[in-house]
């Protein structure tokens, strides 16, 4: 049944805030214009995109980042932005959000949406895989300014490359005992970009085990294997050194064939997974909402109330709340504009 709605108080005057202009804001934010809302967009950087805007190349399709994230910018391009802006605090009132920013401007809305989204792992915490020591360690996501760049001169006409999976994630040592949904597909994604960029090289990814579970994935894997010849070696690293020539030197375990494995590489990846922004914190000590058990915001339900949370007017989407994949994303802010639709309307 479509809710009832008094026309003497229109929709487009009802104030929608969105924290964060990533891929999950900018579609929150779409979608809610859309329904005749006005969204507002704060986002602590200079510009749009989060981690997006960093990203060369998406999986499985290689379709280029930058094409994506100009698609989202120009749905939002008659959307309130507020860039290089920090929510200082919010204060509810009735129905009502008073939000303060770090320029001291003041407005009100009438729901909040969290799209805070995720940092990467702090790969330096893993200090038996050498980053931050040996520079020819890098992270799955210098690999991928690399890629669009083609500026790092650690990168430098490498022979023998390793990818170590699941780095900050599945680790009880780190109290992160998650899976981060991305690692394996970015780790062969990026291994076959490597190989088109150095065809003569021999490209090996360490795996606990491989988790290809999106449309795709799979495919994805095999030309990896069949095309590529990437190596997959089931079996993590547990421990990086240097050799007098600069080489790095790892050791590792095939748990497959169960015998220990030595080997020389000239460069490292470290696939880093997601853990909560830190932003995310502030936010919800304004608006009294609690963390999961794995450290990401507490949504309200695993099925029908995992866009919402405890707090009446507040929602959620995209990876603030656990990792996801991009399309999981971004159907994630479209459903949650319909949640924040339905709240609004019966308010």
């Amino acid at each position: 049944m479509t809710p009832s709605y008094d026309n003497t108080y229109t929709m487009k005057e009802r104030n929608v805030l969105i924290i964060g202009g990533g891929p999950a804001g900018m579609e929150a934010a779409h979608q809610l214009k859309q329904l005749g809302f006005n969204p507002i967009i704060v986002e602590r950087n200079d510009k749009l995109g989060g981690h997006l805007a960093q990203w060369d190349r998406l999986f499985p399709t290689s379709e280029t980042a930058e094409g994506l994230l100009e698609r989202l910018k120009e749905n939002i391009k008659d959307v309130e932005v507020r860039l290089n802006s920090r929510i200082t605090n919010i204060e509810k009132n009735a129905e009502t959000f008073h939000v303060t920013l770090s320029n001291n401007k003041n407005f009100d809305v009438d729901a909040v949406v969290i799209c805070t989204g995720f940092d990467l792992f702090n790969a330096e915490k893993k200090q038996e895989y050498g980053y931050g020591i040996y520079d020819r360690v890098i992270t799955n996501a210098e690999l991928e300014e690399y890629f669009k760049t083609h500026n790092d001169k650690r990168i430098d006409e490498p022979q023998r490359i390793g990818f170590v999976h699941c780095v900050g994630s599945r680790d009880i040592k780190v109290n992160n005992t998650y899976c981060s949904k991305v690692c394996c597909a970015t780790a062969l994604k990026q291994a076959c970009e490597i190989k088109d960029e150095f065809p003569d090289a021999d490209v090996y990814c360490f795996y606990m085990d491989l988790r290809m579970f999106g449309k795709g994935y799979e495919d994805l894997y095999l030309k990896a294997q069949k095309d590529f010849d990437i190596k997959c070696v089931r079996g993590r690293v547990c421990e990086v050194s240097e050799n007098i020539e600069g080489k790095l030197v790892i050791k590792a375990e095939d748990t497959l064939l169960g015998t220990p494995m030595k080997m020389t590489l000239d460069l490292l990846v470290l696939m880093c997974g997601m853990e909560k922004s830190k932003g995310a914190d502030e936010i919800q000590k304004m608006l009294n909402i609690e963390s999961n058990k794995d450290g990401f915001i507490e949504n309200l339900g695993a099925f029908v109330g995992m866009n919402k949370t405890k707090e009446k007017g507040v929602f959620v989407a995209g990876a603030c709340t656990s990792p996801k994949t991009l399309p999981d994303t971004i159907a994630e802010a479209r459903s949650t504009a319909m949640e924040v639709y339905h709240y609004l309307c019966n308010n």
